[in-house]
């Protein structure tokens, strides 16, 4: 399954070359964890979050061949900084981000 994630999501954004998938594995849970660049991060959420619902729908049914509960965590490599510009301006918006 990590392979597939992983394959998946390289189609889907801009630095391939950063896509990471991490696969914590429980007896009843397997966690895959989708490292992409910051910038992708919205290529793999989707629209309204559509793209990343249809991932986890399609590894959840996955998961219950296995008998196992699938979930699909999306993360950015590096953690985005406030654009401090427009922190000082008094004009911040929470998606104002540099």
């Amino acid at each position: 399954m990590k392979e597939l994630l992983e394959m998946i999501a390289e189609a889907l954004v801009d630095h391939p070359e950063e896509v990471e998938v991490r696969s914590v594995e429980g007896q009843q849970v397997i966690v895959l964890e989708l490292c992409v660049h910051p910038e992708d991060v919205g290529q793999v959420i989707g629209r309204h979050g559509r793209t990343a619902e249809a991932l986890r729908m399609i590894f959840g049914a996955a998961g219950m061949k296995l008998q196992k509960h699938v979930m699909v965590e999306i993360i950015g490599n590096q953690i985005l900084q406030f654009n401090s510009k427009a922190v000082t301006q008094k004009k911040w918006k929470p998606w104002a981000f540099g």
